[in-house]
């Protein structure tokens, strides 16, 4: 049998050598150079220059982005007045790129933890916002769909933050601007209580239809659906063949409106063409 010579033998060897070498080191450095890519680069940065990156990014409107930096720095350094300001401008940032539950949830954690700041009102104030716009999805602007025929658990709990921020703290500046979302907020959850009233009444529900005008009468008086609760209780108790009660509610009714449409015969109209054909309407 032929032998190779040591000197054939020894070329050979040093050749996979320095191939596994090359793939080794190769891999090492794919490894080491995923690893840096990987990591955070705000990790480990000091807290002002964490806080002045993330001022930066909100200056220049990249919320998300701003939220990020914020979120490394409380974890970095969770006390201290840059934590305290962070906390504050976070719940900002996020309520700007519609984060509206992340915001609730910062703000949250802030009340807990600094009850008696000096800012405590403008987190009250800013929770409120956040919790009206709450549950918005594009659809409801692009087909312009009646807020007061959703779930109104988000609208109520930014009513009770306003109303902390009008009570508890009127001297301050959130407070006039707080109390006119809540006229607001009030006229939606009448328009939620008529709503419901016509959608009884169409199903020919009509003593519910008359309960639901009364309550709207009795929760919400002075709201700009009295009129149409009013209006509400007469069809309802003409249908019911109540005259008594139709005839005292048209008195009313003529007294505070006399040019509401009810009395005229074109009062409640039936949902338009567009609400029909649009599925995600709901039966208004």
């Amino acid at each position: 049998m032929t032998q190779r010579s040591p000197m054939l033998r020894s070329p050979l060897r040093l050749f996979a050598v320095l191939a596994l070498a090359l793939v080794l080191t190769t891999t090492g450095c794919a490894r080491v150079k995923g690893m840096f890519k990987d990591k955070d680069k705000n990790e480990g940065l000091p807290v002002s220059q964490l806080y002045d990156r993330a001022h930066k990014l909100m200056e220049g409107g990249r919320w998300s982005s701003a939220s990020e930096v914020f979120t490394r720095l409380i974890a970095q350094y969770p006390y201290g007045a840059y934590t305290e300001q962070a906390l504050m401008e976070q719940a900002y940032a996020e309520y700007k790129s519609g984060k509206h539950d992340d915001s609730v949830s910062t703000i949250d954690r802030f009340i807990r933890t600094y009850p008696t700041h000096k800012n405590i009102a403008y987190l009250y104030y800013l929770r409120g916002l956040s919790n009206m716009a709450r549950n918005t999805v594009f659809l409801s602007k692009a087909f312009k769909l009646d807020m007061s025929n959703r779930d109104l658990q988000s609208p109520q709990q930014a009513y009770s933050d306003f109303s902390t921020v009008a009570t508890r703290y009127p001297n301050s500046t959130y407070a006039a601007d707080a109390r006119q979302r809540m006229v607001f907020l009030r006229n939606e959850f009448a328009r939620f209580e008529l709503n419901s009233g016509l959608y009884y009444l169409r199903r020919g529900a009509w003593v519910a239809a008359a309960d639901r005008g009364t309550y709207l009468l009795e929760t919400y008086p002075q709201s700009e659906y009295q009129n149409d609760a009013v209006a509400l209780l007469a069809e309802s108790y003409t249908r019911m063949g109540n005259a008594r009660l139709a005839a005292d509610a048209r008195r009313v009714l003529e007294q505070n409106d006399p040019q509401h449409p009810w009395l005229s015969g074109h009062w409640p109209k039936g949902p338009g063409i567009f609400t029909r054909l649009n599925p995600l309407a709901g039966d208004k």
